[in-house]
């Protein structure tokens, strides 16, 4: 089957579809998508709340609780032990299908009222504050976080790491500081794409470095400083005069480093030990096109934060032993031939349209429904009522489209509209990978939420924060800073924030001076740091030879294909 053009309906952008696209499409017996790749991602963020964390009301015992949920939300949001308890049942929300309503409507209908878990968190131990988290141990205000990760803060899309503070997109790493794409290190602070590096500061794209300081491009190097060789006595010397202590001194390093990164070639993409791999932060892949933030991953496409998975197309962080996934997002591990599902886990198969379902199969529409089989809108049915309905049911959705206020239509084959997304655009992931104004969000169909005020009164303004950590006293942890943004950015700032004594020790042991801003505008500091979710045609600065990256033409770094790389660095 040749290359197919089509219009995305949403956007109007051409995009193609591609031979084994189709192959894979048959494969899980669905039509191919008529949204662009970029509008179906945007959308499967649309329903990821991360980071909007809120203090409410368990709907079931009435207990405090922290939730993605704020209490506007029309549904309950129960506390995680009443949640997986017996004392309510989903089938109790179940009802008829109705053949004279769209799907999506009914299923609308249905989330209007099936109750909902507070946060996403799994075989995790004291991590209250951290969502879509699992087998985690003491973390706060960790985000996406799998893999037996222990006494981490303020940490994102990181996997079995420990003690590590404000990083982001790390790997079996402890002991790091503001570190972003790191593998395997030991004491790093302010460092981005180091891998198996130790007691090092401010490193960019260096290997198997140690006791190094301000070097880029360094391979197998140990007492470097600026990329120039030392003796071990005069490496510890050189680095006692940068007074690491003193938060003043910080930024100036960081700029000095990425002028410095500038002047050497960097390889097209991030990743290391892929075949035929497309997108950026990929490593230990085979046959993973348009894929970011990935690891062992085979025969996927169009991916995001996805673990040891294999065959899947469109899908939004996955994790652990799953196959054969389409148009999902959050499915968790060992689940099996999952299509339009989202945050379902623990050994689900062959379920469609649904959504935080748990060990489950042969469902279609359902919420909330846990140990199941044969449920249609959390309706059970017999083996053989199922199967003669669903048929009925798909001919229904493709005869009586759901249709947006942007007059897209929803056959069947389509992910969840994002206007029955149960958070605001502005609260979701969407609102960080696809930036929009609150004027744009409502235009183009997304729900917008005026989020609460962060009514903070900081007892310490951000200018009287002691600048060495020598200087801070044991009673900061009772105190509130202010954030020195203020609120005075796009970030969702908190205008003002704690440090937690777990914290504290941490900043004395690596003798790190205190932050000035809030967690919210740290994490979109080294967002900034990351490349875009997006690929260009480009040439390799060396050699001329054609090559797809996430660094916009323009942009000033020197950028190669992989084997002119490989020459270059040392």
């Amino acid at each position: 089957m040749p290359d197919e053009i089509k219009t995305c309906q949403n956007c109007k952008k051409d995009f193609t579809i591609e031979p084994d696209d189709f192959a894979f499409y048959e494969k899980m017996k669905v039509p191919a998508p008529t949204f662009c790749p970029d509008c179906r991602f945007q959308r499967r963020m649309a329903r990821r709340n991360e980071r909007v964390l809120t203090a409410r009301q368990c709907d079931g015992t009435k207990d405090r609780i922290i939730s993605c949920y704020d209490e506007s939300v029309p549904f309950p949001v129960y506390k995680r032990e009443f949640w997986y308890s017996d004392k309510w049942d989903p089938l109790q929300y179940a009802r008829d299908y109705d053949f004279s309503k769209p799907f999506f409507e009914q299923f609308k209908e249905l989330s209007n009222v099936a109750p909902r878990l507070q946060l996403w968190l799994v075989n995790s131990v004291n991590s209250d504050y951290s969502n879509y988290v699992g087998d985690s141990k003491d973390c706060y205000l960790c985000f996406t976080a799998f893999g037996n990760n222990e006494q981490c803060s303020y940490c994102a899309y990181l996997n079995t790491s420990t003690n590590c503070l404000d990083c982001y997109l790390i790997t079996k790493c402890e002991l790091c500081y503001e570190c972003l794409n790191c593998d395997t290190c030991y004491n790093v602070k302010y460092s981005i794409d180091a891998v198996n590096c130790r007691d090092s500061w401010f490193l960019y794209d260096c290997t198997n470095c140690t006791d190094c300081f301000g070097c880029v491009g360094l391979r197998n190097k140990q007492y470097h400083i600026f990329n120039e060789q030392y003796s071990k006595e005069e490496y510890t010397e050189k680095i006692k005069e940068f007074n690491l202590d003193s938060r003043q001194n910080i930024p100036d390093l960081i700029e000095k480093v990425k002028a410095m990164a500038l002047k050497f070639p960097r390889r097209f993409m991030h990743g290391r030990k892929n075949e035929n791999v497309s997108g950026d932060y990929v490593n230990n892949s085979n046959n993973a096109r348009d894929a970011y933030f990935v690891n062992n991953n085979e025969d996927c496409r169009w991916v995001y934060f996805t673990l040891k998975s294999k065959s899947f197309y469109d899908v939004t962080v996955s994790t652990l032993g799953n196959e054969l996934i389409y148009e999902s997002h959050a499915i968790p591990k060992s689940n099996y031939f999952l299509k339009f599902c989202d945050i379902c886990s623990n050994g689900c198969r062959n379920m469609e349209y649904c959504s935080n379902c748990d060990s489950s199969s042969y469902c279609f529409g359902c919420i909330g429904v846990r140990g199941k089989e044969y449920c249609i809108l959390n309706k059970q049915y017999t083996k053989e009522e199922y199967e003669e309905l669903i048929p009925k049911i798909i001919k229904h959705m493709d005869e009586m489209p759901y249709v947006d206020k942007n007059k897209c239509t929803y056959k069947y084959g389509e992910f969840f509209p994002a206007d029955i997304s149960p958070f605001a655009y502005n609260e979701s992931m969407a609102q960080e990978c696809f930036p929009l104004t609150k004027e744009t969000a409502i235009e183009q169909g997304y729900a917008w939420k005026n989020l609460k005020p962060k009514n903070y009164k900081a007892t310490i303004s951000s200018y009287k924060i002691p600048d060495a950590i020598k200087d801070v006293a044991d009673d900061i942890t009772s105190e509130i800073l202010q954030c020195s943004h203020e609120g005075n950015c796009a970030h969702n700032c908190t205008h003002a924030f704690r440090v937690i004594p777990t914290e504290l020790e941490f900043y004395r042991r690596l003798n790190l001076p205190l932050p000035k801003l809030c967690p919210n505008c740290r994490h979109h500091r080294r967002l900034a740091q990351r490349n875009p979710l997006k690929l260009w045609d480009r040439t390799c600065a060396k050699c001329g030879k054609e090559i797809k990256t996430s660094y916009a033409p323009g942009r000033p770094e020197i950028v190669c294909c992989e084997a002119c790389y490989q020459q270059e660095v040392s």
